[in-house]
């Protein structure tokens, strides 16, 4: 990932709602959310301020939009948010992986806890 286009992720998720958002489109997997079921679990963006940041977060590459019948479904890009974790901890470890175990070990039992929840 070039450096504007990381600068341009980390500033859409420097926003409280816009990484509420993302938090809930990584939990919704895939499949997504309907923008209404956004609005809904956030509780308190009107309608005008969720399309703000839906666009936001859509401009910036973190989340993509695809219409089903009357709804638009929002969901996370994956590769996207790998991508912005990658170029922060691409030169972290300078010959010493110790340094980066901690973060790859938080990120697998992460992983793995959410599997248990989903296939449990």
């Amino acid at each position: 990932m070039e450096e504007h286009h990381a600068l341009a992720g980390f500033a859409a998720l420097s926003q409280e709602t816009r990484l509420r958002i993302i938090r809930l489109l990584v939990r919704a997997g895939p499949e997504g959310m309907a923008a209404g079921a956004i609005g809904e679990a956030l509780g308190d963006a009107s309608t005008s301020r969720l399309s703000f940041h839906l666009t936001h977060l859509e401009h910036a590459g973190l989340i993509r939009s695809k219409r089903e019948g009357r709804f638009i479904i929002y969901s996370a890009v994956f590769a996207a948010l790998t991508g912005l974790i990658e170029f922060l901890m691409r030169d972290c470890c300078d010959g010493h992986p110790e340094i980066c175990a901690p973060v790859a070990a938080a990120l697998s039992c992460s992983c793995e806890s959410r599997k248990d929840t989903l296939h449990g």
